[in-house]
Protein backbone atom coordinates (compact mmCIF):
# COMPACT_ATOMS: atom_id res chain seq x y z
CA UNK A 1 0.00 0.00 0.00
CA UNK A 2 1.42 3.37 -1.09
CA UNK A 3 0.53 6.81 0.24
CA UNK A 4 1.27 9.62 -2.20
CA UNK A 5 1.02 13.39 -1.76
CA UNK A 6 0.09 15.17 -5.00
CA UNK A 7 0.81 18.91 -5.40
CA UNK A 8 -0.56 21.00 -8.29
CA UNK A 9 0.09 24.80 -8.13
CA UNK A 10 -2.05 27.33 -9.97
CA UNK A 11 -1.61 31.07 -10.34
CA UNK A 12 -3.36 31.96 -7.04
CA UNK A 13 -3.90 28.56 -5.44
CA UNK A 14 -2.21 25.25 -4.70
CA UNK A 15 -4.23 22.07 -5.03
CA UNK A 16 -3.06 18.99 -3.20
CA UNK A 17 -4.39 15.52 -2.51
CA UNK A 18 -3.38 12.56 -0.37
CA UNK A 19 -3.80 9.22 -2.13
CA UNK A 20 -3.69 5.69 -0.76
CA UNK A 21 -2.96 3.69 -3.89
CA UNK A 22 -5.62 4.85 -6.39
CA UNK A 23 -7.99 6.25 -3.75
CA UNK A 24 -7.99 9.93 -2.77
CA UNK A 25 -8.22 10.14 1.01
CA UNK A 26 -8.05 13.93 1.32
CA UNK A 27 -8.18 16.78 -1.20
CA UNK A 28 -7.89 20.51 -0.65
CA UNK A 29 -7.25 23.74 -2.53
CA UNK A 30 -5.24 26.36 -0.65
CA UNK A 31 -6.10 29.90 -1.76
CA UNK A 32 -3.18 32.30 -1.49
CA UNK A 33 -3.16 35.93 -0.44
CA UNK A 34 -2.12 38.48 -3.04
CA UNK A 35 1.31 38.93 -1.45
CA UNK A 36 1.94 35.17 -1.58
CA UNK A 37 0.98 34.76 -5.24
CA UNK A 38 2.26 38.07 -6.58
CA UNK A 39 4.17 37.84 -9.85
CA UNK A 40 6.50 40.49 -8.42
CA UNK A 41 7.82 38.10 -5.77
CA UNK A 42 11.00 36.16 -6.34
CA UNK A 43 10.10 32.63 -7.38
CA UNK A 44 11.86 31.07 -4.39
CA UNK A 45 9.83 33.38 -2.14
CA UNK A 46 6.56 32.34 -3.80
CA UNK A 47 7.54 28.71 -3.28
CA UNK A 48 8.46 29.37 0.36
CA UNK A 49 5.06 30.96 1.11
CA UNK A 50 3.22 28.08 -0.53
CA UNK A 51 5.37 25.42 1.12
CA UNK A 52 4.67 26.90 4.56
CA UNK A 53 0.92 27.09 3.85
CA UNK A 54 0.92 23.43 2.77
CA UNK A 55 2.94 22.20 5.74
CA UNK A 56 0.80 24.23 8.15
CA UNK A 57 -2.37 22.71 6.71
CA UNK A 58 -1.00 19.18 6.91
CA UNK A 59 0.03 19.69 10.53
CA UNK A 60 -3.32 21.21 11.52
CA UNK A 61 -5.14 18.24 10.00
CA UNK A 62 -2.83 15.54 11.40
CA UNK A 63 -1.62 14.50 7.94
CA UNK A 64 1.91 13.24 8.46
CA UNK A 65 4.68 13.49 5.86
CA UNK A 66 6.29 10.53 7.62
CA UNK A 67 3.49 8.23 6.46
CA UNK A 68 4.14 8.92 2.79
CA UNK A 69 5.74 6.70 0.17
CA UNK A 70 6.38 9.51 -2.33
CA UNK A 71 5.46 13.02 -3.45
CA UNK A 72 4.48 13.96 -7.02
CA UNK A 73 4.01 17.39 -8.60
CA UNK A 74 2.53 18.72 -11.78
CA UNK A 75 5.37 19.39 -14.20
CA UNK A 76 6.13 22.90 -15.39
CA UNK A 77 7.77 24.09 -18.59
CA UNK A 78 10.74 21.79 -19.15
CA UNK A 79 12.70 20.85 -22.24
CA UNK A 80 10.92 18.62 -24.80
CA UNK A 81 10.85 15.08 -23.38
CA UNK A 82 9.22 11.70 -23.77
CA UNK A 83 6.13 10.72 -21.82
CA UNK A 84 6.59 9.11 -18.43
CA UNK A 85 7.26 9.62 -14.73
CA UNK A 86 10.42 11.58 -13.96
CA UNK A 87 12.39 11.72 -10.74
CA UNK A 88 12.68 15.40 -9.79
CA UNK A 89 16.34 16.32 -9.44
CA UNK A 90 18.40 19.50 -9.28
CA UNK A 91 18.36 19.83 -13.08
CA UNK A 92 14.54 19.88 -13.08
CA UNK A 93 14.41 22.55 -10.37
CA UNK A 94 17.10 24.69 -11.98
CA UNK A 95 15.34 24.75 -15.37
CA UNK A 96 11.99 25.51 -13.72
CA UNK A 97 13.11 28.23 -11.33
CA UNK A 98 15.17 29.95 -14.04
CA UNK A 99 12.23 29.63 -16.48
CA UNK A 100 14.64 28.33 -19.10
CA UNK A 101 11.72 27.21 -21.27
CA UNK A 102 9.17 29.74 -20.01
CA UNK A 103 7.29 30.54 -16.83
CA UNK A 104 4.03 29.06 -15.58
CA UNK A 105 2.68 28.66 -12.05
CA UNK A 106 3.15 24.89 -12.37
CA UNK A 107 6.92 25.55 -12.39
CA UNK A 108 6.54 26.11 -8.65
CA UNK A 109 5.52 22.50 -7.91
CA UNK A 110 8.98 20.98 -7.83
CA UNK A 111 10.42 24.04 -6.08
CA UNK A 112 7.81 23.75 -3.32
CA UNK A 113 8.14 20.00 -2.87
CA UNK A 114 11.84 19.16 -3.24
CA UNK A 115 12.89 20.45 0.25
CA UNK A 116 9.97 18.54 1.81
CA UNK A 117 10.89 15.32 0.00
CA UNK A 118 14.58 15.63 0.87
CA UNK A 119 13.94 16.27 4.54
CA UNK A 120 11.63 13.23 4.71
CA UNK A 121 13.94 11.04 2.60
CA UNK A 122 11.21 10.47 0.00
CA UNK A 123 11.27 10.32 -3.82
CA UNK A 124 9.69 13.23 -5.68
CA UNK A 125 8.23 12.67 -9.15
CA UNK A 126 6.59 14.59 -11.96
CA UNK A 127 4.44 13.01 -14.68
CA UNK A 128 3.82 13.96 -18.33
CA UNK A 129 4.65 17.70 -18.26
CA UNK A 130 3.14 20.01 -20.89
CA UNK A 131 6.34 19.69 -22.95
CA UNK A 132 5.91 15.97 -23.66
CA UNK A 133 7.21 15.60 -27.24
CA UNK A 134 6.59 12.40 -29.20
CA UNK A 135 6.26 14.05 -32.61
CA UNK A 136 7.26 12.22 -35.73
CA UNK A 137 9.37 14.22 -38.17
CA UNK A 138 6.59 15.46 -40.53
CA UNK A 139 4.72 16.99 -37.57
CA UNK A 140 7.61 19.35 -36.84
CA UNK A 141 7.39 21.17 -40.18
CA UNK A 142 5.56 24.50 -40.10
CA UNK A 143 6.09 25.59 -43.68
CA UNK A 144 8.81 28.17 -42.92
CA UNK A 145 12.46 27.28 -42.36
CA UNK A 146 13.49 28.22 -38.84
CA UNK A 147 9.96 28.03 -37.40
CA UNK A 148 9.44 24.51 -36.06
CA UNK A 149 6.11 23.35 -34.66
CA UNK A 150 6.45 22.69 -30.91
CA UNK A 151 4.74 20.02 -28.85
CA UNK A 152 3.04 21.76 -25.92
CA UNK A 153 -0.27 20.42 -24.71
CA UNK A 154 -2.48 19.13 -21.91
CA UNK A 155 -0.50 15.88 -22.12
CA UNK A 156 -1.09 14.79 -18.52
CA UNK A 157 -4.89 14.84 -18.74
CA UNK A 158 -5.09 13.57 -22.32
CA UNK A 159 -2.91 10.54 -21.69
CA UNK A 160 -4.86 9.83 -18.49
CA UNK A 161 -8.25 9.82 -20.25
CA UNK A 162 -6.68 7.73 -23.01
CA UNK A 163 -5.95 5.08 -20.40
CA UNK A 164 -9.49 5.40 -18.99
CA UNK A 165 -10.96 4.87 -22.44
CA UNK A 166 -8.71 1.86 -22.97
CA UNK A 167 -9.99 0.36 -19.69
CA UNK A 168 -13.57 0.76 -20.94
CA UNK A 169 -12.59 -1.14 -24.08
CA UNK A 170 -10.73 -3.77 -22.03
CA UNK A 171 -7.57 -2.94 -23.97
CA UNK A 172 -4.26 -1.21 -23.33
CA UNK A 173 -3.72 2.45 -24.20
CA UNK A 174 -0.55 1.29 -25.98
CA UNK A 175 -2.62 -0.87 -28.37
CA UNK A 176 -5.03 1.83 -29.56
CA UNK A 177 -5.22 4.69 -32.03
CA UNK A 178 -7.01 7.65 -30.41
CA UNK A 179 -7.89 11.25 -31.18
CA UNK A 180 -8.03 12.96 -27.76
CA UNK A 181 -9.33 16.50 -27.18
CA UNK A 182 -8.89 18.64 -24.07
CA UNK A 183 -11.54 21.39 -24.02
CA UNK A 184 -10.39 24.02 -21.53
CA UNK A 185 -9.23 27.64 -21.50
CA UNK A 186 -6.94 26.34 -24.23
CA UNK A 187 -7.90 23.48 -26.54
CA UNK A 188 -5.53 20.62 -27.41
CA UNK A 189 -6.46 18.12 -30.14
CA UNK A 190 -4.04 15.22 -30.34
CA UNK A 191 -3.34 12.02 -32.27
CA UNK A 192 -2.20 9.04 -30.17
CA UNK A 193 -0.82 5.97 -31.90
CA UNK A 194 0.02 2.94 -29.76
CA UNK A 195 0.77 4.95 -26.63
CA UNK A 196 2.58 7.90 -28.23
CA UNK A 197 1.14 11.36 -28.87
CA UNK A 198 2.49 11.81 -32.38
CA UNK A 199 0.85 15.15 -33.15
CA UNK A 200 -1.01 17.90 -31.26
CA UNK A 201 -1.76 21.56 -31.83
CA UNK A 202 0.04 23.99 -29.52
CA UNK A 203 -3.00 25.67 -27.93
CA UNK A 204 -1.10 28.98 -27.57
CA UNK A 205 -0.34 29.17 -31.28
CA UNK A 206 -2.63 27.06 -33.45
CA UNK A 207 -5.69 24.85 -33.68
CA UNK A 208 -9.25 25.82 -32.66
CA UNK A 209 -9.94 29.06 -30.85
CA UNK A 210 -11.06 28.62 -27.24
CA UNK A 211 -12.49 30.69 -24.39
CA UNK A 212 -9.53 33.12 -24.44
CA UNK A 213 -7.04 31.95 -27.08
CA UNK A 214 -7.14 32.71 -30.78
CA UNK A 215 -5.86 29.43 -32.19
CA UNK A 216 -4.76 29.48 -35.83
CA UNK A 217 -5.14 32.92 -37.45
CA UNK A 218 -4.80 34.16 -41.05
CA UNK A 219 -1.04 34.67 -41.19
CA UNK A 220 -0.77 37.76 -43.42
CA UNK A 221 -3.58 39.56 -41.58
CA UNK A 222 -1.88 38.78 -38.27
CA UNK A 223 1.45 40.17 -39.50
CA UNK A 224 -0.25 43.36 -40.67
CA UNK A 225 -2.01 43.72 -37.30
CA UNK A 226 1.29 43.30 -35.41
CA UNK A 227 2.88 46.06 -37.52
CA UNK A 228 -0.14 48.37 -37.34
CA UNK A 229 1.16 50.23 -34.30
CA UNK A 230 -1.88 49.24 -32.22
CA UNK A 231 0.10 46.89 -29.95
CA UNK A 232 3.56 46.39 -28.53
CA UNK A 233 4.94 42.84 -28.26
CA UNK A 234 3.45 42.07 -24.83
CA UNK A 235 0.05 43.48 -25.80
CA UNK A 236 -0.02 41.48 -29.04
CA UNK A 237 0.78 38.24 -27.20
CA UNK A 238 -1.93 39.02 -24.64
CA UNK A 239 -4.44 39.44 -27.47
CA UNK A 240 -3.53 35.99 -28.78
CA UNK A 241 -3.53 33.94 -25.56
CA UNK A 242 -5.75 35.73 -23.04
CA UNK A 243 -8.02 38.15 -24.91
CA UNK A 244 -8.85 36.12 -27.98
CA UNK A 245 -11.35 33.40 -28.78
CA UNK A 246 -14.85 33.59 -27.29
CA UNK A 247 -13.75 36.45 -25.04
CA UNK A 248 -12.91 38.60 -28.07
CA UNK A 249 -16.32 37.90 -29.63
CA UNK A 250 -18.59 37.92 -26.57
CA UNK A 251 -16.65 39.62 -23.76
CA UNK A 252 -16.83 36.70 -21.31
CA UNK A 253 -14.70 33.73 -20.27
CA UNK A 254 -17.62 31.89 -18.63
CA UNK A 255 -18.70 29.08 -20.94
CA UNK A 256 -21.70 28.24 -18.75
CA UNK A 257 -23.16 31.70 -19.37
CA UNK A 258 -22.28 31.44 -23.05
CA UNK A 259 -24.16 28.15 -23.33
CA UNK A 260 -27.10 29.64 -21.47
CA UNK A 261 -27.31 32.62 -23.81
CA UNK A 262 -27.10 30.37 -26.86
CA UNK A 263 -29.88 28.13 -25.56
CA UNK A 264 -32.05 31.19 -24.85
CA UNK A 265 -31.90 32.22 -28.48
CA UNK A 266 -29.06 34.76 -28.66
CA UNK A 267 -28.11 34.38 -32.32
CA UNK A 268 -24.65 35.92 -32.10
CA UNK A 269 -23.70 33.67 -29.17
CA UNK A 270 -25.03 30.56 -30.87
CA UNK A 271 -23.12 31.42 -34.01
CA UNK A 272 -19.86 31.71 -32.04
CA UNK A 273 -20.47 28.38 -30.24
CA UNK A 274 -21.22 26.65 -33.54
CA UNK A 275 -18.01 28.11 -35.01
CA UNK A 276 -16.04 26.74 -32.07
CA UNK A 277 -17.59 23.28 -32.47
CA UNK A 278 -16.85 23.51 -36.20
CA UNK A 279 -13.17 24.27 -35.59
CA UNK A 280 -12.78 21.50 -32.99
CA UNK A 281 -14.41 19.00 -35.34
CA UNK A 282 -12.19 20.13 -38.22
CA UNK A 283 -9.07 19.61 -36.08
CA UNK A 284 -10.32 16.14 -35.05
CA UNK A 285 -10.66 15.33 -38.74
CA UNK A 286 -7.10 16.53 -39.37
CA UNK A 287 -5.74 14.35 -36.56
CA UNK A 288 -7.64 11.33 -37.91
CA UNK A 289 -5.63 11.67 -41.13
CA UNK A 290 -2.43 11.59 -39.05
CA UNK A 291 -3.64 8.13 -37.95
CA UNK A 292 -4.42 7.19 -41.57
CA UNK A 293 -8.12 7.08 -40.73
CA UNK A 294 -7.65 4.17 -38.33
CA UNK A 295 -9.19 5.65 -35.18
CA UNK A 296 -10.44 3.39 -32.39
CA UNK A 297 -12.07 6.21 -30.40
CA UNK A 298 -12.46 9.97 -30.29
CA UNK A 299 -12.22 11.22 -26.68
CA UNK A 300 -13.39 14.56 -25.32
CA UNK A 301 -12.30 15.86 -21.92
CA UNK A 302 -11.91 19.16 -20.05
CA UNK A 303 -14.36 21.58 -18.48
CA UNK A 304 -16.22 22.42 -21.69
CA UNK A 305 -17.04 18.72 -22.16
CA UNK A 306 -19.75 19.15 -19.50
CA UNK A 307 -21.78 21.15 -22.06
CA UNK A 308 -23.94 18.45 -23.68
CA UNK A 309 -25.26 20.53 -26.56
CA UNK A 310 -21.75 21.67 -27.48
CA UNK A 311 -20.48 18.07 -27.33
CA UNK A 312 -23.40 17.00 -29.52
CA UNK A 313 -22.42 19.61 -32.13
CA UNK A 314 -18.92 18.14 -32.33
CA UNK A 315 -20.16 14.54 -32.32
CA UNK A 316 -22.54 15.22 -35.20
CA UNK A 317 -19.65 16.26 -37.42
CA UNK A 318 -17.12 13.54 -36.51
CA UNK A 319 -19.21 10.44 -35.80
CA UNK A 320 -18.34 9.04 -39.25
CA UNK A 321 -14.70 8.77 -38.11
CA UNK A 322 -15.13 6.73 -34.90
CA UNK A 323 -17.26 6.36 -31.79
CA UNK A 324 -16.82 9.00 -29.08
CA UNK A 325 -16.12 8.75 -25.33
CA UNK A 326 -16.62 11.79 -23.09
CA UNK A 327 -14.78 12.34 -19.79
CA UNK A 328 -15.93 15.79 -18.57
CA UNK A 329 -13.53 17.79 -16.41
CA UNK A 330 -9.96 16.74 -15.78
CA UNK A 331 -8.19 13.97 -13.88
CA UNK A 332 -4.80 15.62 -13.34
CA UNK A 333 -4.52 14.79 -9.66
CA UNK A 334 -5.43 11.13 -10.25
CA UNK A 335 -3.04 11.00 -13.22
CA UNK A 336 -0.15 12.33 -11.16
CA UNK A 337 -0.80 9.80 -8.39
CA UNK A 338 -1.14 6.98 -10.93
CA UNK A 339 2.19 7.84 -12.56
CA UNK A 340 4.01 7.73 -9.23
CA UNK A 341 2.18 4.54 -8.29
CA UNK A 342 3.28 2.76 -11.47
CA UNK A 343 6.91 3.46 -10.52
CA UNK A 344 6.45 2.45 -6.88
CA UNK A 345 4.88 -0.84 -8.01
CA UNK A 346 7.69 -1.55 -10.46
CA UNK A 347 5.39 -1.32 -13.48
CA UNK A 348 7.48 1.51 -14.93
CA UNK A 349 11.02 2.74 -14.50
CA UNK A 350 11.40 6.32 -13.27
CA UNK A 351 13.07 8.45 -15.93
CA UNK A 352 15.96 10.85 -15.32
CA UNK A 353 15.89 14.44 -16.52
CA UNK A 354 19.12 15.74 -18.01
CA UNK A 355 19.68 19.43 -18.86
CA UNK A 356 20.34 20.34 -22.46
CA UNK A 357 24.02 20.80 -23.14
Amino acid sequence: MARILVINPGSTSTKFALFEDEKALHQETLRHKAEEASANLEREEQARFRRKALLDYLAENNLSIGDLSALVVRGGLLKPLSSGTYLVNEAVCEDLINAKYGWHASNLGAIIALPIAREAGLPLYTVDPVTVDEFETPARYSGLEGLERRSMSHALNMKAVGRLAADRLDKRYEDLNLVIVHLGSGISVSAHRHGKMIDVNNANEEGPFSMERCGTLPALSLVRLCYSGQYNLEEAISQLISKGGIYSYLGTKDFVSVQGAAQCGDEKTREVVEALAYQVAKEIGAMSTVLNGRVDRIILSGGMAYAREFVAMIKYKVSFIASMEVFPGEVEMEALAAGALRVLRGEEQALTYYPES
